[in-house]
C-alpha cells in the first residue's frame, strides 16, 4: 500500500501542487465522503493528478464553542486512518488556532490556495464557508478560479431515506440509540479509539471485569448497553464483547464512561490502546437499586450480545 504524506502546514512539495484537494471537515468519512472521493479518483484518472485533503483540527466548530465537549464521530488519528484507506496522496492537517481563524476570506484564496497549494481542482460542499467570521462562501471561491488557476467542484450531496448524508445526521442517530441507522450512513461500524485507564474495580467486584476508556471528545452517544468487539493496537483479531457507556447511575458516578466486557478474554489491557466497534445497541442505562440487581440484568444483557 502507498503511503500518504502528512502535512501540518501549506508548504507541500512540488509533485503535491496541482492536485485535486478536498476541503472540509470530514468527521466520520461517511457514505456522502465516501461518494466525494470516489468521484476525485474518476478525475485523477483522467488527469493524472494527485489527491490531496485539506483538513483543520480542532474542528473549527469545536474551536470557537469551548462548551462544545462531546461532539465528534471519529478522532484525528481514525480520521487519517480512514482517509489512507481511500488511497489520497497527501493530507494536511492545519492547526485551527486564533491566528488562522482571523485570515480574511481573500487572502485563504489568494496567498494559501493560489500561491501555495496551486490546486488543479477544489472539492468543497456547497455549504463551506471559511475565512475570519466565515465570510468566504463557494461563490467567492469560484469568482477567483481564473484568476489563481484552479476549478471548483461541488458533488451532489449523497440522498439516504430522502435525508442528505451528513455527520450531524449520524450524531443525531447516535444520540438517539440509533446506532444501525448511523452505522448504515458511516458505511461501518462506529468505533471509539482510546487508551485503557485503572478503573475502580465495579465491574471486576460484581463479577464482570472491564476495560474502562475515556471518551474524550467523542459525541456522547445514547447512554446504555451496546453489543461490540474490540482490538488491540497493530492487531488485526477482534474480540466479542458487552459495553456500558454512561454514567454508571447504580454506583452514582458522575463521569461519563465506556466499560468494555470481553468475552473469553484474559489478561492485562491496562494503558493499552483499543479500538471499540459498536455494533447493536442493546437497552438505555437505567439505575438499579443495588449492584445485585445489576448483576441479574447483565446475565440478560450479556445473552443478548452473544447473539
Amino acid at each position: 500500500m502507498k503511503t500518504t504524506k502528512i502535512y501540518k502546514n501549506f508548504n507541500i512539495n512540488h509533485h503535491h501542487k496541482n492536485s485535486i484537494i478536498l476541503i472540509g471537515n470530514f468527521d466520520g468519512i461517511h457514505k456522502g465522503h465516501q461518494k466525494l472521493f470516489s468521484l476525485a479518483k474518476k478525475y485523477k484518472k483522467k488527469y493524472s493528478s494527485n489527491i490531496g485533503v485539506l483538513t483543520f483540527e480542532p474542528m473549527p466548530k469545536m474551536f470557537f464553542n469551548k462548551k462544545l465537549k462531546n461532539f465528534r464521530i471519529s478522532s484525528l488519528n481514525q480520521k487519517i486512518a480512514n482517509l489512507k484507506n481511500l488511497n489520497v496522496d497527501f493530507i494536511i492537517t492545519k492547526k485551527f488556532d486564533k491566528k488562522f481563524s482571523k485570515i480574511k476570506s481573500i487572502n485563504f484564496i489568494e496567498d494559501i490556495l493560489g500561491k501555495k497549494l496551486e490546486p488543479k481542482f477544489i472539492f468543497v460542499s456547497n455549504n463551506f464557508r471559511f475565512g475570519n467570521k466565515r465570510e468566504g462562501n463557494v461563490r467567492e471561491l469560484i469568482k477567483f478560479e481564473k484568476l489563481c488557476g484552479y476549478k471548483v467542484i461541488k458533488p451532489q450531496p449523497l440522498l439516504t431515506n430522502k435525508k442528505v448524508a451528513s455527520s450531524s445526521l449520524i450524531r443525531n442517530f447516535l444520540q438517539k440509540g440509533k446506532l444501525e441507522k448511523a452505522n448504515r450512513i458511516l458505511n461501518r461500524n462506529w468505533s471509539i479509539y482510546g487508551k485503557v485507564q485503572k478503573g475502580k474495580k465495579l465491574g471486576k467486584k460484581i463479577g464482570f471485569p472491564t476495560a474502562n476508556i475515556d471518551i474524550k471528545d467523542y459525541i456522547l452517544a445514547c447512554p446504555g448497553v451496546y453489543a461490540v468487539r474490540a482490538k488491540k493496537l497493530n492487531k488485526k483479531d477482534y474480540i466479542k464483547g458487552i459495553a456500558n457507556l454512561g454514567y454508571r447511575p447504580t454506583f452514582n458516578g458522575k463521569k461519563i464512561l465506556l466499560e468494555v466486557h470481553l468475552f473469553n478474554f484474559s489478561g492485562n489491557l491496562y494503558n493499552k490502546y483499543l479500538t471499540v466497534e459498536f455494533k447493536k445497541f442493546i437497552r438505555k442505562e437505567k439505575k438499579f437499586k443495588n449492584a445485585n440487581q445489576l448483576r441479574k440484568q447483565i446475565k440478560i444483557d450479556l445473552l443478548k450480545a452473544k447473539k
